[in-house]
This record gives structure tokens, sequence and C-alpha cells, in this order.
């Protein structure tokens, strides 16, 4: 199976009434057409120590800007995170998977599009979310278990309480939720519901400051 699944859910409930987030969800004007991709994956080899978190990464997409506020609570992780944007590896780069059948959230962050990609180093979960619970906005790590941390990460477009408290939390989505909201509402390739989006969601650039 593939590694790096944001989860596999179990069952499925009512979607969780949303709470307005920073900014009003409106109409995406247009999405333009995603670039070529970047065929390569950047090892890094090792994880890297004393990474300074930005307090923003904007996430520049074909279908406008995405910035992340960084959450203090996941030094760590933010850190790693502004590395990875700083050094240009989610560059050329597109969300591969969406799901909206029993949570909501959008997977970013690995240049194959397979669901399996990583920048050659795992580190360790921290601000793991109290009660399972992850709001419209919240962005965190994907993985394929316990401390497992690499690249890939989901941003979640409805409130969500169907994940398990398995996933580092590092930030919350302040500008761009309309962006989401639109890629979430044209749906999967699949009839399942988890999947390739209709609508390619592709970073073109990544910034962190």
């Amino acid at each position: 199976g593939s590694s790096n699944n944001a989860a596999a859910p179990t069952d499925t409930a009512n979607p969780a009434a949303s709470t307005p987030a920073a900014d009003t969800p409106q109409a995406v004007a247009s999405c333009t057409t995603p670039v070529a991709l970047r065929a390569n994956n950047i090892n890094y080899g090792s994880a890297p120590t004393g990474a300074v978190a930005a307090k923003e990464i904007t996430f520049d997409t074909n279908c406008g800007s995405i910035v992340v506020a960084t959450d203090a609570k996941a030094p760590k992780t933010a850190g790693i995170m502004s590395l990875l944007a700083q050094g240009k590896f989610f560059d050329a780069t597109k969300c591969h998977r969406l799901t909206t059948d029993g949570f909501y959230v959008l997977q970013c962050g690995d240049p194959t599009a397979t669901g399996g990609g990583n920048p050659g180093f795992a580190f360790d979960d921290e601000n793991l979310p109290k009660d399972a619970l992850y709001p419209r906005g919240t962005v965190a790590m994907a993985n394929s278990g316990p401390n497992t941390n690499g690249s890939q990460f989901f941003l979640v477009y409805k409130d969500n309480s169907m994940l398990s408290a398995n996933y580092t939390v590092w930030g919350k989505v302040i500008k761009g939720m309309n962006i989401l909201t639109y890629v979430a509402n044209k749906g999967v390739e699949n009839p399942s519901g988890d999947g390739v989006p209709t609508q390619p969601l592709e970073i073109i650039s990544a910034s962190a400051r």
C-alpha cells in the first residue's frame, strides 16, 4: 500500500459545522493550467538540526496564494517545513490527494505525487491534537505511523473529527481558504471520494518569512 497517507477513514459522518476562517470563502475567479511538474525528489539525507521556524509560509499555487501561519507549539516541524520551503522543495509540486468522504483534507508536499515521496529523512511527532479535533484551516503533517513525518502535509477545508489524534499540527491557513473550498467542491477524479482532485492544485513556489 501507499505510505504517508493522512489516514484511512473507518466510517463516514455528517460534516461538522464549519467555523469561519480568517477570510471569507468566495469563488475563485480562475485557476491557471499547472506548469510542468518537477520530476526529481530532493533528498536531504538526514533531518536538519536547528531549523528556524518562519512566522508564515506562503504557497503560491495555480489558483492563488495560500498562506500558513506556523504554530509555536510545533517549533521543530515548523522549522523543518520553513527550511523545505526556502530550499524550493515544494516548488513545482502538486497536491496529490483530496478526501471528501469521512474526513476533509487536501494533501500536498510530495514531489513524486504518489503518496510515497519524502525529503530523505523522518522526524518525530509534536503538538498532537487533543480530542482528535482538526478545525477548518488546520495544517498538519501526514505520516505513515508514529514519528515518520517527512514533507507531506494536509490542509483541512472543513471541521474534522474523524481523523485520529496522530498528526502533528504545525499551522493554520490565514489566507486562501477560498482556494481549498473551491478545489474541494470540484471533487475527486474517482468515485471513491479519496484520490486525485478533479481541479489540479499545483504549488508553483513556496516561501517562508
